[in-house]
């Protein structure tokens, strides 16, 4: 069941992200193709497969999963941006780039520090084998994972009042649902930070948690570069939506 949900995670973001290029080849909306992208490659290190032959590849030290967090800190931070302008979300683009983002986001750079500490020597996704090793690297991947959710959770629970407000506005149905959506993949970003206190018998929960969080904002993203495409042959009155 997890590995269909990663893989199914992974063609969706790939035909998201393959479906922008004649758009950007004609030099329109140029970063929302670079979101899907990176998301597409945060999805492809998540799978073991593909993520044990990247990281053999750096030396076999998960210098991957190092390298998937700073994908997903991209990810996340453009993400924002474009949603904070998009949506008109003042409020969310202050507490982005200000004070509070940059402090938010130099604590997730904390995930540097405890992976330097860890002893990682052989790959393996998720850190599983890292976790096994002993009582102390055990502890130190769990303070690595919530260093690692942090930013994304910040960022998402920025947004998600410009989503409740769109979602209770007269915007267009394919907005406001694209909206609703976005809001569910926010919820499911902060749902995450509970990772920890998950019982292993619902482990499984945490992938499902995680990839329903990537649908929901990809499918968000497209059904709202979809509705901005309609309205181009409708009045201009939603023009600015993303």
């Amino acid at each position: 069941m997890i590995a269909i949900l990663q893989w199914t995670t992974l063609a969706i973001c790939c035909v998201a992200t393959l479906v922008r290029v004649p758009s950007v080849l004609r030099g329109e909306n140029r970063s929302l193709f670079w979101i899907l992208a990176l998301m597409t490659l945060a999805i492809l290190l998540s799978i073991d497969a593909p993520y044990l032959e990247v990281d053999q590849a750096l030396g076999g030290m998960n210098i991957a999963n190092l390298l998937l967090r700073f994908v997903i800190f991209a990810v996340i931070f453009f993400l924002g941006l474009r949603m904070a302008r998009g949506f008109s979300a003042d409020d969310a683009l202050r507490l982005i780039t200000g004070p509070i983002g940059i402090a938010v986001a130099a604590a997730a750079s904390a995930v540097v520090v405890v992976f330097l500490m860890m002893d990682t020597a052989g790959s393996s996704a998720g850190l599983v084998a890292v976790f096994a090793k002993d009582d102390r690297n055990a502890a130190l991947v769990e303070y690595y994972g919530a260093a690692g959710r942090l930013y994304p959770a910040f960022i998402t629970a920025a947004l998600f009042p410009a989503m409740l407000r769109t979602l209770r506005s007269g915007l267009p149905a394919l907005v406001r649902s694209s909206a609703g959506l976005l809001a569910v993949g926010t919820v499911a970003i902060c749902l995450s930070l509970l990772s920890p206190v998950v019982p292993p018998p619902l482990g499984f929960m945490r992938f499902v948690i995680n990839y329903s969080a990537v649908l929901c904002l990809v499918l968000g993203l497209c059904m709202i570069w979809l509705a901005k495409t309609l309205a181009k042959h409708a009045p201009k009155k939603h023009a600015g939506m993303i």
